[in-house]
Order: structure tokens, then C-alpha cells, then sequence
């Protein structure tokens, strides 16, 4: 593809509407997450949850494969930071094996909500790593945020699932991955970091993949598998792309508005009813998110 040959010269520019557009990007992303994580919900039901991160990222690394003609583009491959990139990938499938390890025990909002303390390491890794400082402004409305997430999750009042550890180490890996993600955009194409990260991940996971294989039972659930593949890596090029025209800080709040398909998916799936103070919370983490979008539009007048 000749734009996505052009990234790595285009991101260090931003253009004026470059804020604007990440944003967009960056809530497609967490909508693709989303369905990500309920298909992986659903699937555990029947496979085991190795086989699921495998095919993952097999089917993530066949559909790079064909939507870029990798064939025609080896130079998409070329790196000049090789252990960047591995590192990045295995963060990737950390995130991946965690998240779904967390969701076969938790309701889709409870892993997703753990996972928002991430905003608060992104905004403050971008500043030394990126060169990316957040401002007062900008520290408040995650700050605004997370006593969202808090509302929801009512730590304290309740019994914490042990299963939310798991949540807490794909949010770390997440955290990390989003500040790789944002200093590779500097030289590479978001084609490659799509297909090197998903390469790596599907070796790494094949052996564990293989061993612990079960027949998937039916068509649906191979359409489910390679749905996976799908969502994760269409919703991860969304995300490179974010990060490629716009700074971590801006995009980090808007991780926030995962919830809110988080709860819509968990009711219409998985007859998870949202109570009270979840509508409450995620009301106060979109508007968090929106203060944020609110500001950036103010900056551009």
C-alpha cells in the first residue's frame, strides 16, 4: 500500500486535525477490543484458552498477510530496531493471554475497568520515554476518569475476584505497549508493526497452542476463531495509526470508553445486567474522556 508505505516518513508530523483524528481512531480501536474480548468470552465456554490466543494470532498474521500483499512488500519486514519490535509483540500477547485468562472468570466491565489504571502509566512513561508531557489539565480529567472506574469497581466494599490479577498484568503490558507502539510510529510502517508482532506472537504461542488443542465443536466456533483474528488486528492497527498522529497523553483517556461497549456487550451477550453505580461510573468516565476532546477542539480555535 503506498500510504501505509509513506507512515513512518508522515509520523513525525502532526497536522492540526492530528489530535481529532487519534481520538476517532482510538475509540474504533476500543470498540474492536470489545467484540475481541466478548468472542473470547464466549469461545472459552468450548476451547481451551491457549488455543484461543494461538489462533488469535494466526488469524491476525493470514489476514496482514492478504490485506497488504506482503508478498509484493517484503520491505515492510525492514526494521532498524528489531528488539523493539519483539519486545512490543511479546507485550502484545501478554496482553492477550492475561485479558483472557481474566474473562472466563469476570464480567467483561470488571476486566476492563481494572484495566484503566493503564492511562495513569501511559501519561506518565510518555513524558521521560516520549518526551510527551501531560499537563495539569490533562492529569485531572484521568484522575476524573478513574474515580469512574473506581464507582464501578467499589474496591473495599465487595470480594475481589483472585482472577483480577490477571487483569492487573495485561494492563501493565498494556501500558508498555502503548509506549513502544508510540516510539516505533517514528521509523516503521504500521503494516509491519502489525505483521511482525503478529508473527512473533504466533510462534511463541504455538507449542502451547498445540499441546493443549481441542477440536473447535462446529463452523461457528472456527468463525468465532478467526473473528478473533480479526478484531484483534484490525483493532490494533487502529491503534498504531492513533498513536502515529497523535500524543500517548491525549489518547490515553479515551481507553476510558471501553466500558461503555464493555457493559452494552456484556447485557446483549452474556445477559450481564450493569447496575447503578456501573451506568454512574462509565457516565463519568466518558465524560472525562470528552473533556479531554473538548480541550483538544478549544486548542485548534
Amino acid at each position: 500500500m503506498v500510504q501505509d508505505s509513506q507512515d513512518a516518513q508522515a509520523g513525525g508530523s502532526l497536522t492540526e486535525a492530528a489530535p481529532l483524528a487519534g481520538i476517532g481512531l482510538i475509540v474504533l480501536a476500543c470498540l474492536s477490543f470489545s467484540f475481541l474480548d466478548a468472542t473470547a468470552k464466549y469461545l472459552i465456554e468450548s476451547v481451551p484458552t491457549l488455543q484461543i490466543v494461538w489462533l488469535r494470532f494466526v488469524s491476525h498474521v493470514i489476514l496482514s498477510f492478504l490485506l497488504f500483499r506482503v508478498w509484493k512488500n517484503p520491505a515492510l519486514f525492514k526494521t532498524k530496531r528489531p528488539m523493539l519490535h519483539i519486545v512490543r509483540a511479546f507485550c502484545l500477547l501478554g496482553i492477550t493471554i492475561f485479558n483472557f485468562l481474566a474473562v472466563r472468570y469476570l464480567q467483561l466491565a470488571e476486566t476492563t475497568a481494572i484495566m484503566f489504571a493503564a492511562p495513569f502509566v501511559i501519561t506518565a512513561l510518555a513524558g521521560p520515554m516520549l518526551g510527551e508531557w501531560a499537563g495539569p489539565r490533562r492529569w485531572i480529567a484521568i484522575v476524573i476518569g478513574f474515580l469512574g472506574i473506581l464507582v464501578v469497581t467499589q474496591p473495599g466494599l465487595g470480594n475481589m475476584h483472585w482472577a483480577a490479577v490477571y487483569s492487573v498484568a495485561s494492563m501493565v503490558f498494556y501500558a508498555i505497549y502503548a509506549i513502544l507502539t508510540r516510539q516505533l510510529t517514528g521509523t516503521d510502517s504500521s503494516a509491519g508493526m502489525l505483521i511482525i508482532s503478529g508473527i512473533v506472537a504466533a510462534i511463541a504461542m504455538a507449542p502451547a497452542g498445540l499441546t493443549v488443542w481441542v477440536t473447535p465443536p462446529g463452523l461457528w466456533s472456527w468463525v468465532l476463531l478467526f473473528a478473533t483474528g480479526v478484531f484483534g488486528g484490525g483493532g490494533h492497527y487502529l491503534f498504531i495509526m492513533a498513536h502515529r498522529i497523535a500524543p500517548a497523553p491525549v489518547l490515553a483517556p479515551f481507553i476510558y470508553t471501553q466500558i461503555v461497549w464493555m457493559i452494552a456487550l456484556g447485557f446483549l451477550v452474556f445477559g450481564d445486567v450493569p447496575t447503578v453505580t456501573t451506568i454512574i461510573g462509565a457516565a463519568i468516565v466518558v465524560g472525562s474522556g470528552l473533556y479531554i476532546l473538548y480541550r483538544e477542539r478549544m486548542r485548534k480555535i
